[in-house]
C-alpha cells in the first residue's frame, strides 16, 4: 500500500526519523542561559611535530591463528669443521705454553746445588739436622754430590749439625780425601757438629771419610776398618799373544815411562818402584788422617798397629776404639743434639728434585762396548782406598 511522504506525521523533509514515544514536555527554562563549560587545557607537546599522514589509511593487520616462527637455518658442514679446527688450535697453543713454563721450571730445579728437603724426623723447622749419604763406591761424582750437600747446609743457618751416613767399601784416593776435607772444613769453619753413622760396610775409604767427624756411631752389624791401600790391574799378555796373536808394541823415552804395564808381568824392580812411589805415600796419608781424626782416643802407635788392612765388626771396632758408640740413626741424632746444645730438631735429607731436562737427557741401557776408553780404564792401574772383599 503506497503512502505519500507528506501524508505521514513521522516523516519530515523527505527523511525517516526515529520513532519516539511521546512523554511529558520539559518546562521552558527561565533566566539567563548557562555559560558553556570550559575544557581542560591540553599538555604542551614536546619534540618535533608528527608529519601528516598521506595516502589512504592503513588497513588493519590480520591476527594469525598461531605464532609464526622463523624458518630453520641450514648449517654448513665446512663451518663446523673450521670451528672444531680453531678450538683444537687454541688448546694446542695453550698446551705448548704450559709445557714451555714446565720446562723452564724443571730446568731451574734441576740445576746443580738445588735440593728439596725430605723430612726424616719431625721437629721445629728453625732447628734442623741434615743427613748426608756417602754410599756405594766413592768416586769423583760421589765426592761432588757430598760437596754440594755440605755447601747447601752451610748456607742454611737453621742447620745445627750434620750426620754423615756411610755405607761404602771405599773408592778412589782423591775422592775419599775430598769428602774428608769437606767434612773437616765444615766443622772448623762453621763450628757446628758432624757425627758419622755407619751402616753395612764403612771400610777403607768409607772409614777415611768417617774420621773427619768428631764422633762415630755404628750399627751392630756394620763392618769397618781396612786401613790400607790397594792397587790392582789386569795383565793381558797371554790373552793377546797366545790366544789372539796380538803383539803390543811400545816406544817410550824414559826407562820407567810404562811402569807398570798391563801387557807384561811386572819385574821386581817395577814392584819396588810402585811400592815406593805410589803405595807407600797413599798409605802414609791414610794413617796420618786416622791419627788426626782419632787423636783423642788413640795414640799414634795404636793407629799404626791397627793400620794393617784388618776389617772389624762393630763390637770389635768399639773395643779397639775405631768407633765411639754402637747404635742406630736415632742414637746418632741424639749425639748431634747434645753437641749442638738443642733439645728438639727436625731431621731432613737432601734430595735432588725431578728435572725434565735430566729425564730428556737420560740415556737408555746399552750393551757394554769394548772401545778404546774401556780398554784404557781396564788397563790403567788404580791406587784405591778400597776393601777388596766387597
Amino acid at each position: 500500500m503506497d503512502f505519500e511522504q507528506n501524508d505521514h506525521p513521522q516523516y519530515s523533509g523527505g527523511e525517516q526519523s526515529e520513532h519516539i514515544q511521546p512523554g511529558p514536555l520539559e518546562p521552558p527554562r527561565t533566566g539567563p542561559p548557562e555559560p558553556p563549560q570550559a575544557l581542560p587545557p591540553e599538555p604542551p607537546r614536546t619534540g618535533p611535530p608528527e608529519p601528516p599522514r598521506v595516502g589512504p589509511p592503513e588497513p588493519p593487520r590480520p591476527i594469525p591463528p598461531y605464532p609464526v616462527y622463523p624458518p630453520p637455518r641450514r648449517t654448513s658442514g665446512w663451518r663446523i669443521f673450521w670451528g672444531i679446527l680453531f678450538g683444537l688450535s687454541v688448546l694446542a697453543n695453550l698446551g705448548l705454553f704450559l709445557l714451555l713454563l714446565g720446562v723452564i721450571a724443571f730446568a731451574a730445579a734441576g740445576q746443580s746445588g738445588v735440593y728439596q728437603e725430605l723430612v726424616l724426623r719431625q721437629g721445629p723447622r728453625d732447628s734442623k739436622i741434615v743427613r748426608i749419604n756417602v754410599g756405594g763406591i766413592i768416586d769423583g761424582q760421589r765426592a761432588e754430590e757430598v760437596y754440594q750437600q755440605i755447601r747447601t747446609a752451610r748456607r742454611d743457618r737453621t742447620v745445627k749439625g750434620i750426620i754423615v751416613q756411610v755405607d761404602s767399601p771405599g773408592g778412589t784416593i782423591s775422592a775419599s780425601d775430598r769428602i774428608y776435607r769437606e767434612i773437616r772444613d765444615y766443622r772448623r769453619e762453621e763450628g757446628r757438629p758432624a757425627v758419622a753413622f755407619m751402616q753395612g760396610v764403612a771400610a777403607s775409604g768409607g772409614y777415611y771419610a768417617s774420621v773427619a767427624c768428631e764422633e762415630i756411631v755404628a750399627e751392630p752389624t756394620a763392618l769397618t776398618g781396612s786401613i790400607g791401600v790397594i792397587m790392582a790391574h789386569f795383565v793381558f799378555e797371554d790373552l793377546l799373544e797366545d790366544k789372539l796373536g796380538i803383539q803390543p808394541v811400545f816406544m817410550t823415552m824414559g826407562q820407567k815411562k810404562d811402569w807398570p804395564s798391563s801387557f807384561r808381568m811386572p819385574t821386581e824392580e817395577e814392584r819396588s818402584y810402585i811400592q815406593d812411589r805410589l803405595l807407600e805415600p797413599a798409605y802414609n796419608r791414610f794413617v796420618d788422617v786416622v791419627k788426626e781424626g782419632r787423636e783423642k782416643v788413640l795414640s799414634p802407635g795404636e793407629v799404626e798397629e791397627l793400620a794393617d788392612g784388618s776389617i772389624f765388626v762393630a763390637d770389635k771396632a768399639l773395643e779397639v776404639k775405631l768407633i765411639d758408640k754402637i747404635g742406630y740413626l736415632d742414637d746418632a741424632i741424639a749425639r748431634v743434639k747434645a753437641k749442638a746444645g738443642i733439645e728438639k730438631a727436625q731431621v731432613v735429607e737432601y734430595r735432588r728434585p725431578f728435572s725434565l731436562v735430566n729425564l730428556l737427557s737420560a740415556k737408555g741401557v746399552s750393551i757394554p762396548r769394548l772401545d778404546r776408553a774401556k780398554l784404557f780404564e781396564l788397563s790403567t792401574p788404580q791406587v784405591l782406598y778400597l776393601w777388596n772383599a766387597y
